[in-house]
């Protein structure tokens, strides 16, 4: 009998897979490789050091043969973790992603100041959620209820933990990926300061939470 898909913890042979997926996802919620030079630039800011510095708060969809094929990732304490990520691995990767100077002229001109500016995570209107967390899942693996098993798989971890709330930034164009925040119980929070491309989600981590989803099962 084939194993069937399954939530576990991430293991330090799932990174290369978990690297793939970032890449794969990366522009809102599409395929990066096609306007990126080098694409490789999102998991150095989105996924590999959350599992660098936090690995046990990270957990990915096994395929049933032991591939990683989506994930979750985060931190329990934003603050902490910035000032992690600029002491801890900002000196590993700076210098194979070093920060343009002047106007961007490329996409990745635009995306590579963010690896360099961690402290851009410090949003004072979101400090009642102190954790926060990325969700990606490859195509084929969408809308089948395995986005809604990391997620859920996640905030319980962060709630034996303590964490009373998370939060999470995201494309706004990105309307799929609003509806399923949506549905499980997330809220806008607003950030008047915010570029208008980016919305902010954030959501108790109580399992007695209610969600859209759990209300209204599809």
């Amino acid at each position: 009998m084939t194993p069937s898909p399954a939530v576990r913890p991430y293991r330090p042979e799932d990174r290369e897979a978990l690297e793939d997926i970032c890449v794969r996802t990366a522009h809102a919620g599409q395929d990066s490789r096609p306007f990126y030079a080098d694409p490789s630039i999102f998991p150095a800011i989105f996924a590999a050091p959350y599992v660098h510095l936090e690995p046990e708060l990270a957990f990915v969809l096994d395929d049933g043969r032991g591939q990683a094929v989506g994930y979750i990732l985060g931190t329990a304490d934003t603050p902490r973790f910035v000032e992690d990520f600029r002491m801890k691995w900002l000196p590993l990767v700076a210098g194979r992603y070093p920060e343009p100077s002047g106007v961007p002229r490329t996409p990745d001109d635009e995306i590579v100041p963010l690896l360099h500016h961690p402290e851009r995570l410090l949003v004072p209107e979101v400090a009642a959620y102190p954790a926060h967390l990325h969700i990606d899942l490859l195509p084929a693996w969408q809308g089948r209820g395995y986005g809604r098993a990391l997620m859920l798989t996640f905030l319980d971890a962060l709630h034996r933990a303590g964490v009373p709330a998370v939060h999470l930034s995201m494309v706004t164009a990105n309307t799929p990926a609003r509806a399923f925040y949506d549905r499980l119980g997330f809220h806008e929070i607003d950030v008047p300061d915010a570029d208008a491309t980016v919305t902010y989600l954030g959501r108790p981590t109580s399992p007695t939470a209610p969600t859209a989803e759990l209300m209204n099962p599809r």
